[in-house]
């Protein structure tokens, strides 16, 4: 249960003056963190959690004649003259003339109220304004005031203001006055935090650190290096690692059961494989089988860069449980991808005399019954699907080891979830084909131990990457055509049109269009709306060379597996995250001949595209552009964070914040060691910092087991 006095932080803010309940829906969307409960309300935390990003100085107060050419002044002069708009044309803006001895000015209105004008701004009578100065004809104006005050309301006014982000139906006044007054409903705070440590770092309590960012003085005092943006962003990243260690000492807590195996599948396997293991799949397997031989369960996170065969790893894995008597479950995020993992795996485990079988939500019916009494009776010893594999039907025997790929996809709840159906004694591997930065695996995986597979398989080679305007369009089709007359096989992935799977689609459609008309016979389009057969069959004509073009929205981003496709164009490459380009990059160079992949990018490049672009060229190595991406990026957008299941911080930032993520898993694991149940003061106030930052399901693990 939540300590009574935080209550009021979790209350709705639609109390506050001026919050109605649409701009209540509109805060809640955008405020709202993406790990907390869902909801369409704004909580008082919500809103003194949103930090400033910069701030306005009103101090400046020049008089009319010194006004600058641009920026923000304050201005203290007279009322002269309303100047209406005609009757007949009120597209022309409300005009009001100010003097004050030294000149004249214009304060410029757009569809503005008369009336309300005319109380604010009384002819004849002195009045502040403040807000950014224009030039127009070399006169000077200023278009919608920030404020408009009386002499006894500007001596009460800020004269340096925060500057909130915001979103479209938010405006700043509104914002911010929600935010003043969620400010004094902070209760006061007990300090969670090591004495010594906050006296070593000179950092402020908890509730002074939230208050001088929302009441800024200097540029510098918002800054990521502040000792009150510090301070805030230690507490968030604590909350978030001593709730991993819970989690993962509670898994520990429990017994596991020891997966030994005998080698004997193992061998089968290996040598029915058309390649030598790298040394990086090598260390990666031992690392397992010592984990699954322990007593304990294993906890791990495998991540593995773009075609370093993590799925041969899997299956070592899956086949030393099924060596020890168990089962082995692998779960993936899409149909494509289970279809793939299933039809590359029979191969392998026919070879090897183990039974597989495949479930999605597309077997039903009979096919499906089959498959679960054969899964409940131990027939079944390896079982591949979609998140159909958890639903309340399917029952396994003897469940040793599930393998969650991409765990990305599902997300941080959904991984405890899974743990609960699985057993307490069920060993889980995470595997993930997107290189993640080390300070990110730390906030999400902080709960694993990882292993890491850097190497590709031998005879690889290295993929030509050229980055190439739009306006050259014809060109690149011309080389396709040619590159497709000697029998390659190549993907053309359209672009992501933010974030509009509708409009993304619309794209794909018209570039097939035009490709089909181009290779007549030769082109396929496969995108997320397709059913499932559709789908399969358009991929099937792709594997087999019937297609040798085959266009796509980022449905094609993981794992699909055509060795022989050798040519990758992404169009509107500048939309696409770092992470993203990896991966579709990753698509082809999976055969022995050469590939090459072609980045379109549309001009002008802004900044932060173009440094993006000439990482890809320069380098293959998916953990050095992870740490690029993250540089260039931020956390907030790494993995489409909202949609991942990652936490996204809202006073850290790990780009700037990774010394203080290494103190914080130290500084947890510490505490955890000396108070695993947290009973000690400093224990009972930590507490307190987990509900805050809403980490309740970690403190229920310290009741449980």
């Amino acid at each position: 249960m939540r300590p009574s006095f935080l209550n009021p932080l979790f209350a709705g803010a639609a109390g506050i003056k001026g919050i109605g309940a649409k701009i209540d829906k509109i805060m809640a969307g955008f405020l709202r963190p993406s790990h907390g409960p869902p909801g369409d309300t704004t909580r008082i935390i919500d809103l003194l959690f949103h930090l400033p990003s910069g701030l306005v100085d009103r101090r400046f107060r020049p008089t009319i004649a010194q006004l600058p050419k641009e920026g923000v002044v304050t201005v203290e002069a007279i009322v002269a003259k309303h100047r209406p708009p005609p009757p007949l044309n009120k597209r022309l803006p409300y005009r009001v003339d100010l003097y004050d001895g030294t000149g004249m000015m214009t304060l410029v209105f757009f569809h503005a109220y008369a009336d309300s004008l005319k109380r604010m701004l009384p002819e004849g009578e002195t009045r502040f304004v403040s807000g950014k100065i224009e030039w127009f004809k070399d006169e000077a104006q200023m278009a919608h005031p920030d404020h408009i005050l009386s002499k006894d309301d500007f001596e009460r006014m800020p004269l340096i203001e925060p500057v909130y982000p915001l979103t479209e139906g938010l405006s700043p006044k509104v914002l911010t006055k929600a935010i003043r007054a969620a400010l004094e409903r902070l209760p006061p705070m007990p300090e969670w935090q090591d004495p010594a440590f906050l006296q070593r770092h000179q950092w402020p309590s908890f509730s002074e650190a939230l208050r001088a960012q929302h009441h800024p003085e200097t540029v510098s005092s918002l800054g990521p290096e502040s000792h009150a943006r510090r301070r805030l962003a230690y507490d968030e990243l604590l909350s978030n690692q001593l709730a991993l260690s819970l989690v993962r000492a509670n898994i520990k807590r429990k017994a596991g059961r020891s997966l030994r195996g005998t080698g004997d599948l193992r061998a089968k396997l290996v040598a029915a494989l058309p390649y030598s293991l790298t040394n990086a799949q090598v260390t990666a397997i031992e690392e397992i089988l010592r984990d699954m031989a322990a007593p304990e369960r294993m906890l791990r996170l495998l991540q593995g860069d773009v075609g370093s065969g993590k799925t041969v790893v899997a299956l070592l894995a899956l086949a030393a449980a099924v060596e020890s008597g168990a089962q082995g479950a692998m779960m993936v995020p899409t149909e494509i991808l289970a279809r793939q993992h299933y039809a590359t795996l029979s191969k392998l485990c026919d070879a090897a005399g183990i039974s597989i079988a495949l479930l999605t939500g597309r077997e039903k019916g009979r096919v499906r019954e089959e498959t679960l009494a054969r899964l409940k009776s131990g027939v079944v010893q390896i079982l591949v699907g979609t998140h159909a594999l958890f639903t309340e039907d399917v029952e396994f025997r003897d469940l040793g080891l599930v393998i969650i790929d991409e765990q990305h996809r599902f997300g941080v709840h959904q991984r405890l979830a899974l743990q609960a159906k699985a057993g307490t004694s069920t060993d889980l591997l995470v595997m993930t084909a997107t290189p993640i930065p080390r300070t990110l695996a730390l906030t999400v995986y902080g709960d694993m131990d990882v292993s890491k597979l850097t190497e590709k398989p031998a005879g690889r080679l290295p993929i030509d990457t050229r980055v190439i305007p739009m306006s050259r369009l014809d060109e690149v089709m011309a080389g396709l055509g040619r590159s497709m007359a000697q029998g390659n096989r190549a993907y053309w992935v359209c672009p992501l049109v933010e974030e509009s799977e509708v409009v993304d689609l619309a794209a794909a459609e018209d570039r097939f269009l035009s490709l089909a008309t181009r290779y007549k016979g030769q082109v396929g389009l496969v995108h997320g709306r397709m059913k499932g057969p559709d789908k399969d069959w358009v991929m099937a004509e792709f594997k087999d060379g019937t297609l040798k073009l085959l266009v796509s929205t980022t449905v094609i981003e993981v794992g699909v597996d055509v060795p022989e496709a050798t040519v990758m164009v992404i169009e509107n490459a500048e939309r696409f995250g770092l992470a993203q380009l990896h991966q579709l990059r990753g698509r082809v160079g999976r055969g022995s001949g050469k590939s090459s992949c072609l980045l379109l990018y549309q001009e002008p490049l802004g900044e932060t595209a173009k440094a993006r672009l000439s990482i890809m060229r320069e380098s293959e190595d998916g953990f050095r552009i992870a740490e690029e991406d993250l540089r260039l990026r931020g956390a907030g957008e790494m993995l489409g964070t909202r949609q991942s299941g990652l936490p996204l911080f809202r006073m850290a930032d790990l780009s700037t914040d990774g010394d203080l993520l290494a103190a914080a898993r130290d500084d947890a694991q510490l505490v955890l060691g000396r108070d695993p149940k947290l009973e000690s003061p400093r224990g009972e106030a930590l507490k307190i910092l987990l509900y805050l930052f809403e980490r309740e399901d970690a403190i229920r693990l310290l009741s449980a087991g």
